[in-house]
């Protein structure tokens, strides 16, 4: 028989196949095909990018021209802009304001054809290292409150540009996922006087069962409410609610735990198509940070969303989290 698995953050309830799971090879998934053209963010195209908002590049070479290994450009089609002020107002019953934020895109590499775990670990450093550069930026924006991360990789994932690229978004209001982790992350904080989280990884790190990647600094795992098949979270050892306020010590770690869930996924999974989502406390607010931590969920992008999940709010995982971590950790 499945079984109903109860998320302790936010309370969803997860169906979870255990009696007759999905293995690798049964899934059906679009796989990721670059077809080529022309690339505006492909070396000597910078000129068909907005204007740089900041760069790491070679010793005497200018904004908006070759020489950079990563280069942060506004969004050409953003969903929100920087101008302006919000103008909250009602229209009857409904609330409205103008779609003031900012929206970046942060330019991984030069190569065109790399992914994250293609590059070699110095690479992926600079564009952790420029993840925080970019989010305590937009913090000083007081308008903002929330600073979203996250990256399409493939079609499948909602990617309409193949060059490797993370985007930034910066709200003007926390959004209603967050909020729920929020919720469920305070109410655990007031009852236990501890943080969800860091009970979290310290289950995981006693049952050893799901854990895919650990060094020592960050854990990689399949959570044990699971959404989706092959699903892992990242997340920081040490309480922090900011992934900005990273040291020095953690970068590097980030940056090798992350290159090995990917590169573990694509192994199992060659030219997997995936989403990873960055979630950090809101900003320029008074979130307690005690009870908030930061972390990443990646998500192969194995099956697609359908009815019953919309409809119920319940997810349908047809592979179990322990069998997901097996493949992934055996992956080489």
């Amino acid at each position: 028989m499945s079984e109903l698995r109860r998320d302790p953050i936010v309370g969803r309830w997860v169906i979870v196949e255990t009696d007759h799971p999905n293995k690798p090879e049964e899934f059906e998934y679009e796989p990721y095909v670059q077809k080529g053209g022309t690339c505006p963010f492909c070396y000597g195209n910078e000129f068909m990018t907005p204007a740089e908002i900041e760069a790491f590049r070679e010793p005497d070479t200018g904004k908006n021209t070759s020489g950079w290994q990563v280069r942060v450009v506004a969004n050409k089609f953003p969903a929100l802009q920087i101008e302006g002020e919000l103008d909250r107002r009602g229209v009857g019953i409904y609330d409205i304001s103008n779609a003031v934020g900012a929206h970046e895109i942060l330019i991984e590499t030069p190569y065109h054809q790399k992914d994250l775990c293609d590059l070699t670990k110095a690479e992926v450093i600079r564009n952790i290292q420029m993840w925080c550069r970019r989010a305590l930026d937009l913090t000083k924006d007081k308008r903002l409150k929330y600073i979203m991360l996250f990256r399409n990789h493939g079609k499948a994932a909602g990617a309409s540009l193949e060059h490797p690229h993370t985007q930034i978004v910066a709200l003007p209001m926390v959004p209603k996922n967050v909020a729920e982790e929020l919720r469920g992350a305070q109410g655990y904080h007031d009852y236990r006087e501890r943080c969800i989280f860091c009970d979290m990884i310290r289950q995981e790190q006693e049952d050893r069962e799901r854990i895919i990647e650990e060094n020592k600094t960050f854990v990689g795992f399949c959570p044990f409410v699971s959404r989706f098949p092959f699903e892992v979270w990242i997340a920081p050892k040490k309480h922090n609610a900011y992934f900005c306020h990273m040291n020095e010590e953690e970068i590097p770690d980030l940056a090798t735990i992350l290159m090995d869930v990917i590169g573990k996924t694509k192994k199992v999974f060659p030219n997997v198509s995936y989403n990873f989502i960055l979630h950090s406390a809101p900003i320029n607010g008074d979130t307690n940070n005690d009870y908030y931590h930061w972390h990443i969920e990646f998500i192969p992008k194995l099956m697609r969303t359908a009815g019953f999940e919309w409809g119920s709010g319940f997810y349908l995982d047809p592979t179990s989290p322990e069998l997901a971590a097996k493949y992934l950790k055996s992956a080489r």
